[in-house]
């Protein structure tokens, strides 16, 4: 790979900013020419010159509309399989949610959830051994998910803000369709029972979300409650990381809002 001095570059932008061509700098400077025309694009985008260059809009910043459903959607995947991270290098940070390649269903609604969100921004996939990244970059993930901070998720204080309670109040099937796709699944029990006499196998399906912050279940829990479904907290090792919703009626309820991943 050839690299270009300072100088080459700034005696380049200084030519093409007096309106010489590309291809006559690139001749002149014995360079070539798509390097001066990434030059170029790279200072007129500095300079917002670039057609169409804006900077994209903020609901919270700029109180741009947003879809409300698809946020709370998106909230219950970022708490259970998403991060944020800001690269080196990078001007914005990275909001990525991993998917698992079986739930290709599960894939697309977030894709559309983060789409809708931050509809100035791509969304790109990142393909890894059994599942994929859905990353969109943006200044503003801070703002909208203030829960991000150094370390895992488990091991600090997750709380909601007020508007984001707000939101969640109002479409609390979307926050838990968000999180049980990320972090939970619907799974059939069995048990035996004495029928005349004969002990028979009895099967019911269970909804399970696990997830090792307390912070993150307890947000899932009062949720449930404010639904009006019950729910129990299995151990796995010792630890209460699964939350189980058993009861017929409040399965049947999942299955209308949440249903299996698909």
């Amino acid at each position: 790979m050839n690299y270009h001095s300072t100088e080459v570059r700034q005696r380049a932008l200084i030519l093409l900013r007096g309106g010489a061509k590309n291809a006559d700098v690139a001749r002149e400077l014995n360079i070539p020419a798509g390097t001066v025309g990434a030059w170029k694009h790279k200072d007129r985008a500095r300079r917002g010159e670039c057609p169409g260059a804006h900077k994209p809009t903020c609901p919270r910043c700029d109180g741009r509309p947003m879809d409300l459903a698809g946020y709370a959607y998106l909230l219950g995947q970022y708490l259970g399989d998403g991060h944020i991270s800001h690269y080196a290098g990078h001007r914005a940070p990275t909001l990525r949610i991993t998917c698992a390649d079986s739930w290709p269903g599960v894939s697309r609604e977030t894709e559309r959830a983060m789409r809708a969100i931050f509809p100035e921004n791509r969304v790109n996939q990142v393909s890894k051994v059994g599942c994929h990244d859905l990353k969109v970059v943006s200044k503003h993930l801070p703002c909208l998910f203030p829960q991000h901070g150094p370390g895992m998720k488990h091991t600090r204080k997750i709380t909601l803000e007020p508007w984001q309670q707000e939101i969640v109040n109002a479409y609390p099937w979307e926050f838990v369709r968000g999180l049980i796709h990320s972090d939970g699944c619907r799974t059939m029990n069995w048990t035996t029972r004495l029928v005349g006499g004969e002990r028979k196998r009895y099967e019911y399906p269970r909804y399970f979300f696990t997830n090792k912050s307390d912070c993150i279940r307890q947000l899932f829990t009062d949720t449930l409650d404010a639904l009006g479904l019950t729910w129990t907290h299995c151990t796995r090792h010792g630890n209460p990381y699964n939350i189980s919703v058993a009861r017929k009626a409040d399965v049947d309820l999942l299955d209308i809002h949440v249903g299996p991943k698909y």
